[in-house]
């Protein structure tokens, strides 16, 4: 069983919100996010791990229709109140669902964009990446960013230490390039910590 399994993150979440709600409220979307996915219409996104939803909030506030999936209960039952608490404009825009990301499978090319954002992977990255992408529809868009959890810089071990997370290597392993036009795909500064390396994909799906 990993250490990063669904008590794990359950209990993470629970103490985060009872002890630092307030500041939990205030994180903004993921920057790599808003910086690479302003320019897409709005579609069907799946939000692949989504945490406590401040970037499903944004893709639904943007006019994407939602499928927001995580395993963490207390986490989706935050988001839900924060999305009812922003009116239907968000809300009803929304779905959500609790699933674990080891073994859920979504439906296969139903979505115009797929996200997963730092997700620790239980088993094999490659297989983890296949499955997701299986979910985008043609001409559709994946984006995955993963931390490293080593800065490569300075050595020193990082927010991710332990978590086996998404990088520039694996998702190149697992997207077909016949398939898969990538857009991006680098290690880049990790904008929120200030310290470390995010591997940043983007990829199109090819008709």
């Amino acid at each position: 069983m990993s250490e990063y399994d669904r008590n794990f993150w359950e209990e993470r979440w629970s103490q985060a919100l009872r002890e630092h709600g307030d500041r939990v409220a205030r994180r903004p979307p993921n920057a790599h996010l808003t910086a690479e996915l302003g320019d897409l219409r709005p579609g069907r996104a799946l939000d692949a791990g989504c945490g406590h939803g401040s970037d499903t909030f944004w893709l639904a506030a943007r006019g994407w229709q939602v499928t927001a999936v995580d395993f963490a209960a207390t986490a989706l039952a935050y988001a839900r109140s924060t999305a009812e608490a922003m009116g239907p404009d968000v809300a009803e825009r929304i779905a959500w669902v609790e699933a674990d990301l080891a073994t859920w499978a979504p439906q296969r090319d139903e979505y115009d964009l797929v996200v997963c954002l730092y997700v620790h992977v239980a088993g094999s990255v490659e297989e983890m990446v296949r499955r997701m992408a299986s979910a985008v529809a043609p001409e559709g868009t994946l984006f995955l960013v993963g931390h490293r959890p080593v800065d490569p810089v300075t050595g020193a071990a990082t927010a991710a230490a332990g978590q086996l997370q998404v990088s520039v290597e694996a998702a190149l392993a697992a997207l077909d390039r016949d398939r898969w036009e990538l857009l991006v795909a680098d290690d880049r500064p990790r904008p929120a910590a200030g310290t470390g390396v995010d591997a940043v994909i983007r990829a199109r799906r090819r008709v």
